[in-house]
């Protein structure tokens, strides 16, 4: 029980740090510096895990990557809404 509660902590921490890079774009309106590969890999791979706690009805995992998968799919749009030409 405690072990799931410090992994459900850890994961919405961690899944937090997409969301001072989606900032950062929107307040300076660009996206230049950003890896478009790296956030594509982020997306993609915080989606597959939302699927799978679901399909597994971990909420844990569910709550985790929810979170992950709303701030690396912003940060993703962000970048190629803010893109230079």
């Amino acid at each position: 029980m405690i072990i799931e509660i410090l992994a459900s902590i850890t994961g919405i921490i961690m899944s937090l740090g997409y969301y001072p890079q989606a900032y950062s774009i929107l307040k300076s309106k660009s996206a230049k510096n950003v890896s478009k590969l790296s956030y594509i890999i982020f997306a993609v791979g915080t989606t597959t895990w939302l699927i799978y706690g679901i399909l597994i009805n971990s909420l844990t995992i569910i709550l985790s990557f929810s979170l992950g998968m709303i701030g690396s799919w912003l940060v993703l749009i962000l970048t190629w809404i803010y893109r230079k030409k």
